[in-house]
């Protein structure tokens, strides 16, 4: 025989769970994502450092310059005498200033007449050759200044009309593969990308009028594609972008002054 405070807790129980678990995954979301970026980055840093500290000279380690000034003695007596001192992060300092230096050389006159002829012995080996080029072509298109960078995100109709991908905007298309076409519209260069892998993709040529705008920014509109349609640029109003105030809205403050 049941009772109604019987009843009360058997539906109380598992709300309680529910909340739980809700809670519980609440917080794992926005642990792991501030744990997967400090691991990330820690364990890239030891990475460096492990790679980087071994061509640093003996007396600038840390642990040197730090007996170098307390004393070996002292030293000792602080730390011990099978051990050293790991300051996390001394590589990648090295490293900047290493790879700053390069950049300032390698932008002169002396520097570029350099690499032109260190190029042009690497061009005449055969295997050498194929990974140095992939490896370059890899890094200047991720290191690139931002005159390189997409222009705009689009929509556009692929792979038929009445479907509709999400596209970024190289340039206008110039010279023979404008004229090619036969058509009387500008041609447009569309970068189409892949989920969730934006890094490759489809270079298509589109007439303009075929190519539809977004006001929402490059970096929201690969955040769509990466997540799969998940992650919108405003997730309280998908249809306004970041930050943006709707229509109605505007009037109002403006009607209020």
């Amino acid at each position: 025989m049941t009772t109604p405070f019987d009843e009360e807790h058997h539906t109380r129980r598992p709300r309680l769970i529910t909340r739980m678990r809700n809670s519980f995954l609440t917080g794992l979301v926005v642990i792991a994502p501030v744990v997967f970026t400090v691991w990330l980055i820690w364990s890239f840093i030891g990475w460096v450092d492990g790679f980087v500290l071994p061509f640093v000279p003996h007396y600038y380690q840390p642990d040197y310059i730090v007996r170098a000034i307390i004393g070996a003695e002292n030293y000792s007596a602080w730390i011990g005498t099978d051990k050293t001192i790991n300051i996390r992060g001394v590589g990648v300092v090295f490293f900047l200033l290493f790879t700053t230096f390069i950049g300032w050389i390698a932008k002169g006159l002396i520097g570029k007449s350099l690499i032109n002829y260190a190029e042009g012995l690497v061009n005449r080996m055969p295997v050498v050759r194929t990974i140095y080029s992939g490896v370059k072509q890899i890094a200047e298109t991720v290191f690139a200044q931002s005159e390189r960078s997409f222009e705009n995100a689009c929509l556009i109709e692929y792979p038929r009309k009445g479907i509709w991908a999400i596209g970024f905007v190289s340039t206008t298309a110039k010279g023979e593969i404008n004229e090619s076409a036969g058509g009387d519209s500008q041609l447009m260069s569309i970068f189409l990308p892949t989920t969730p892998n934006p890094t490759s993709g489809f270079l298509l040529f589109l007439p303009q009028e075929d190519v539809t705008l977004l006001d929402m920014s490059v970096e929201d509109a690969a955040k769509l594609v990466i997540s799969a349609g998940l992650v919108y640029p405003n997730s309280k109003d998908p249809s306004m972008p970041e930050n943006g105030a709707s229509d109605h809205d505007q009037a109002s403050s403006s009607a209020s002054q």
